[in-house]
């Protein structure tokens, strides 16, 4: 299974902004409870959609500047990113099914 890999400052440009594919972001934090709640959903996620959607994960505490930069001010915020624009966003813990109708319906488009 693919795993959604970290993703800093030093790496956004390459992973995120460039990326062939769109991107799943999910901003998080360790201390954040709803966060912990997620973070294994979308590890299933990165497997079901893997060399269709990559899948990063952003700790806002480590890079707050990213933070900062996508105005991510509640976590978890999963964005997804296609050339290097957000097409879709979910701020706050959803449902596995929420987030697959997220990436499914900004694929049809992308």
């Amino acid at each position: 299974m693919d795993k959604a890999k970290p993703v800093n400052e030093k790496n956004w440009e390459s992973e995120v902004m460039h990326s062939q594919v769109p991107v799943f972001v999910d901003f998080w934090a360790e201390w954040c409870g709803p966060c912990r709640m997620v973070g294994p959903v979308v590890e299933e996620l990165a497997g079901e959609y893997a060399g269709k959607v990559s899948f990063v994960k952003v700790n806002v505490d480590e890079s707050n500047e990213l933070a900062s930069k996508y105005n991510v001010f509640s976590i978890p915020t999963l964005a997804l990113f296609n050339k290097g624009q957000i097409i879709a966003q979910q701020v706050g813990a959803a449902s596995k099914s929420s987030y697959k109708n997220m990436i499914d319906k900004a694929l049809e488009k992308a």
